[in-house]
């Protein structure tokens, strides 16, 4: 997981501790640095503030060679990742939905993104989150339009022993939104996931079709699930959905398999949401809760 970037950050290290560098060598060196991390999947603008960051902290510092200038590197990287990481609330979706369940009202959840990006195994990840921590959540199988949508997600609320609303194909997927609140509220579940369909995200009937499910379901959050290993594809996707409908967290799938490692920042600075989950695996319990201090720790190994 990320050993591409941390091996971008020890050869950068080892560049820059080795010798003393002229101005116009520390330029050279972190030019290549931004190549080698856009190469990445790390977008221009996050790697642009990284090389900014350090040539502020290098240019011109007088610092002894080997372990300090190492330190100094690490440190300035660790801090420049804090800021770009610096949207990333603590949010604890299970403590919110026992409190609305207090309230009597189930907390809606609306997870938007594009096929295959594991949207629905995701669904019944959070689902049996919720099931492990004492609640039965309803799933709303709100995606319509793709033949076996609501199939796939019968089969994992079969499995996990949880109710799910779902209608014909074809139906306004708000209406399936709508039954499944209602649904909710009558049989006092706490929560509600609602999937909805992924068609390519630049689809303006789904946008139209998403913008309705929201009017509908009034969610307390909208999640965007996204592909770590689409690399900036996965940028733009998040810059589609937050602008089209609104976003409100993100939880990032296939990060187990994840080599290159810059979705995580690319997204969370490029649309300043949280990321609340990551995806490690295929089993309900490989969902873990993201926390920036151990992706940081994991990029500078």
């Amino acid at each position: 997981m990320f050993s591409k970037l941390r091996r971008i950050v020890r050869d950068f290290v080892d560049k820059v501790s080795t010798k003393e560098l002229s101005e116009e060598e520390l330029e050279e060196v972190l030019q290549e640095l931004e190549i080698r991390l856009v190469e990445n999947n790390v977008a221009f603008s996050v790697a642009e503030k990284l090389s900014n960051d350090l040539k502020e902290a290098l240019a011109g510092r007088r610092v002894s060679r080997g372990s300090d200038i190492k330190e100094l590197v690490i440190s300035t990287l660790r801090d420049s990742l804090r800021q770009i990481l610096a949207h990333q609330a603590k949010l604890d979706l299970v403590a919110e939905a026992r409190e609305k369940c207090r309230e009597g009202e189930p907390l809606r959840l609306v997870f938007l993104g594009v096929n295959g990006v594991g949207k629905t195994t995701t669904i019944a990840k959070v689902a049996y989150l919720y099931k492990k921590n004492g609640m039965t959540p309803l799933v709303a199988a709100a995606d319509t339009f793709r033949a076996g949508a609501q199939e796939q997600l019968k089969i994992h609320a079969s499995r996990l022993g949880i109710p799910i609303i779902a209608g014909r194909y074809g139906v306004d997927p708000a209406s399936v939104a709508y039954d499944a609140i209602a649904h909710a509220r009558a049989r006092r579940y706490c929560v509600v996931l609602i999937d909805t369909a992924g068609r390519m995200h630049t689809d303006k009937d789904l946008v139209e079709e998403l913008k309705k499910i929201v009017r509908v379901s009034k969610p307390h959050y909208k999640i965007l699930v996204v592909d770590a290993l689409t690399g900036n594809d996965a940028v733009e996707q998040a810059r589609f959905f937050d602008q089209s409908v609104g976003v409100d967290m993100v939880i990032l799938t296939k990060v187990d398999a994840d080599a290159k490692g810059g979705s995580a920042l690319s997204v969370a600075y490029e649309i300043g949401k949280p990321i609340v989950f990551l995806g490690t695996g295929q089993g309900y319990d490989d969902l873990q809760e993201f926390d920036p201090d151990w992706l940081i720790e994991k990029m500078l190994g």
